[in-house]
């Protein structure tokens, strides 16, 4: 659970703005909205390999860029 602790002479869209902060770093909407429909554990399969792929793309891009560089 996310806990944003007040302090003191803070204003409500700093503490608001905090706590987004907090559940954007967190994934908490990602993860809800992902789990908004259900899926049957072979489609659950399929997209964690899809993501571990794009995962490994993007690391292997961003490995290619630095030794360009």
């Amino acid at each position: 659970m996310i806990e944003v602790r007040v302090k003191d002479n803070e204003t409500l869209e700093r503490i608001l703005k905090r706590f987004k902060r907090k559940v954007e770093r967190e994934g908490i909407l990602k993860e809800v909205r992902r789990r908004r429909h259900y899926l049957k554990p072979s489609e659950e399969k399929r997209r964690k390999r899809r993501e571990a792929e794009k995962r490994r793309k993007k690391k292997e891009k961003r490995r290619r860029q630095a030794v360009s560089r």
